[in-house]
């Protein structure tokens, strides 16, 4: 008996292998990989960054990077061959009947084009609809996707949008022809909790709305158990386990999965002495953007990035700043550090630095140090890795000699568990948490008495983040460091901070300790925060947190 096209599963991948090189054999990036993903369903692709996830997802519509190589295996969608399958074939699937989200809009997205001519053009190629009718599917494909005040952002370039915005627009183009498949590669990645929350919610509406499956790129199970029907995990290339979600993490067994399930930044922030005296401190200080019009560029308005923050960082001690995107976060961490101009008394160990003209803060910099978010762009590719972590010891401390210099960053290396026999290798040799290591230990380097850390951890897989915490509290402890510890993700929070300060839109709206913040959140913000976060509905929260809502 024949089987029915309607029996088959709608994507159906056996023992696909693809390599890179010039022959593809050099390097796998995929090893023998096997899954099927049922029509209406959620199969969820999970593992470490470099398991090869991304790299099978972009097999199936045949867009690898070039020197990739698929070399062997088959990939059957709605029954029909992919593999070896004409470009005409392949044109009619891509954002027909398979449509793709990809992590980060900004560079998914044309910044030249606006979003109308972004969406309007795969409505075009694939001959959906007439050209007077492609600006109304557009605006109908904005307001579906829940982007508000649709019909202005037409006219919007992706840089005016926020991450959340650009995210939904890439949603609306893998929607504009109704595809039987999405494919979402680590499509909240970057995004605040609050932002996460919306994207999920509004894929999985959507998925009920249009009845197509979705298959899920992530390094976050916590997403994943909200999210999927069946869940794959990969390493190196490979498929170690496959299950029902509910069963598999319930019973991992395989012991790479349990380690994935396990690494979630854990323990708690090393105890803060209240009396410990104030090393950073500010009151009512002000960062405000002038919006500048007409001939003469008079300010007609301000933007207030900061509007009137108070607050004090100890000695030994981490305060977070938490809250979305454009809260005034960075702008505030970069104010305290003198690198933008603001208004307001700055006090550094009890001394106001905010008069201090840039020649007289430059001795104050071995002090005051920062570590950046992403660790790609932080590092320049053209230095080795010693050359960058001595780079502030050539500025600051230039009484020393190029041996001395090369003991203190073997030392910064080793604080930070990597090899001080590899720093004559450059950025592009290290993965993405080693690189933020190296980022650290930079800053360690100057011996200084505060950090700013800058969303650390947010662009590292979750066993990554639990190394770079328990860094971090590490080093806190030996070294009696402070830190200001920027970011948006509440569980990395919880395991680093004993002080936390809320912000929304300028203002710090909540602050205190870390212990009864997380027991009893009094300001709703700071609840939707938590709810996001940990996955909680009214009942998940205290009944005082409840009470005061």
């Amino acid at each position: 008996m024949a089987l029915n096209e309607s029996d088959a599963p709608l994507l159906e991948i056996e023992n696909l292998s693809v390599g890179f090189g010039p022959t593809g054999g050099e390097s796998r990036a995929v090893e023998n990989a096997s899954l099927r993903l049922e029509r209406g369903k959620t199969l969820g692709l999970v593992g470490e960054s470099g398991s090869g996830k991304s790299v099978t997802a972009l097999a199936i519509v045949r867009l690898l990077a070039p020197g990739a190589k698929i070399l062997g295996g088959s990939i059957r969608f709605q029954g029909r061959e992919l593999i070896g399958a004409d470009e005409s074939v392949l044109r009619e699937i891509r954002g027909a009947r398979i449509g793709m989200v990809f992590q980060e809009p900004m560079t998914s997205l044309n910044p030249l084009h606006r979003i109308e001519k972004q969406i309007g053009e795969i409505l075009e190629i694939h001959g959906m609809f007439s050209r007077d009718k492609r600006r109304a599917r557009t605006l109908e494909l904005l307001r579906e996707v829940g982007l508000q005040n649709a019909e202005q952002r037409l006219d919007a370039f992706p840089h005016e949008l926020s991450g959340g915005q650009r995210q939904r627009v890439m949603i609306a183009m893998a929607l504009a022809n109704c595809p039987d498949l999405l494919i979402a590669d680590e499509p909240t990645t970057a995004l605040d909790v609050t932002v996460q929350a919306q994207i999920l919610t509004l894929l999985r509406d959507l998925q009920a709305r249009y009845g197509m499956a979705i298959l899920f790129i992530t390094h976050d199970l916590g997403i994943v158990r909200r999210m999927a029907d069946n869940v794959a995990v990969m390493k190196q290339g490979a498929i170690v386990e496959t299950g029902a979600t509910a069963e598999l993490f319930r019973a991992p067994r395989h012991e790479y999965t349990k380690m994935l399930l396990a690494a979630e930044p854990k323990g708690a922030a090393p105890p803060a002495n209240p009396n410990a005296p104030e090393v950073l401190a500010t009151q009512d200080l002000r960062v405000w953007f002038p919006i500048k019009k007409g001939f003469f560029r008079r300010a007609s308005a301000y933007v207030k990035a900061v509007d009137g923050v108070s607050l004090a960082l100890r000695k030994g001690q981490t305060l977070a700043l938490v809250g979305e995107s454009g809260s005034g976060k960075t702008t505030l961490g970069l104010a305290l550090l003198r690198l933008i101009r603001s208004e307001g008394p700055i006090l550094y160990l009890g001394q106001g630095i905010d008069g201090f003209s840039a020649r007289q803060m430059r001795p104050l910099r071995k002090a005051l140090q920062v570590v950046f978010q992403d660790p790609y762009g932080s590092l320049s590719p053209r230095m080795s890795v010693g050359e960058i972590v001595e780079e502030g010891l050539l500025i600051q401390d230039k009484g020393l000699s190029a041996a001395e210099r090369r003991a203190v960053v073997a030392r910064a290396l080793t604080d930070t568990g990597i090899d001080p026999a590899t720093m004559d290798r450059y950025p592009h040799e290290f993965s993405g948490g080693q690189r933020q290591r190296i980022a650290i230990a930079r800053a360690l380097a100057l011996d200084p008495e505060i950090i700013v850390l800058d969303e650390p951890t947010s662009a590292l897989d979750r066993s990554v983040q639990a190394q770079i915490v328990d860094l971090l509290r590490d080093l806190q402890v030996r070294r009696n460091l402070s830190y200001l510890f920027i970011s948006h993700d509440l569980k990395v929070v919880k395991a680093l901070a004993s002080q936390i300060a809320v912000m929304r839109d300028g203002k710090i709206v909540e602050q205190g300790s870390a212990a009864e913040i997380f027991a009893n959140p009094r300001e709703k913000y700071t609840q939707e925060l938590f709810a996001a976060a940990f996955d909680l509905d009214e009942a998940g929260m205290s009944a005082t947190a409840r009470a005061q809502t």
